[in-house]
């Protein structure tokens, strides 16, 4: 596997050569850890909300990886739901991401590390729900 303008070439045969984007990695990862149970969300920084305020969400929001030739290391920054267990969910989701990183690209994902960056007590769902009704 070669890294080349942060593609990782995965296989390379007489059939032809598979790329897989370093977004693809960071998107995959994003998405197995916000179907964890009291993951509220992703926490991108304050570029990430000037983002989605202007409309475009940010699919690699809160999440960053190492993709090395055969090795990721990815480091995710979220926010819990008020209530939940941080440890339990935590596990979860490295449990989840690691599975799924490595079912999807080949990958052997040696650590998956978990940033708690705040809580959300669950305003912002009941203010959308005001809104439409």
């Amino acid at each position: 596997m070669e890294n080349t303008d942060s593609q990782l070439i995965v296989n390379k045969d007489t059939s032809g050569t598979i790329k897989i984007s370093e977004e693809v990695v960071k998107i995959i990862a994003g998405l197995a850890a916000t179907e964890i149970e009291g993951v509220a969300g992703m926490s991108g920084g304050i570029a990430g909300g000037i983002a989605e305020k202007l409309g475009r969400k940010n699919m690699t929001k809160g999440v960053k990886a190492e993709v090395g030739e055969k090795e990721a290391i990815i480091d995710l920054s979220i926010i819990v739901e008020y209530g939940a267990n941080i440890q339990d969910i935590a596990h979860q989701i490295q449990n989840k991401v690691k599975t799924t990183v490595e079912s999807m690209t080949g990958l052997i994902v040696t650590g998956v590390n978990i940033n708690v960056q705040g809580v959300s007590f669950g305003l912002d769902a009941k203010e959308d729900e005001a809104k439409t009704k």
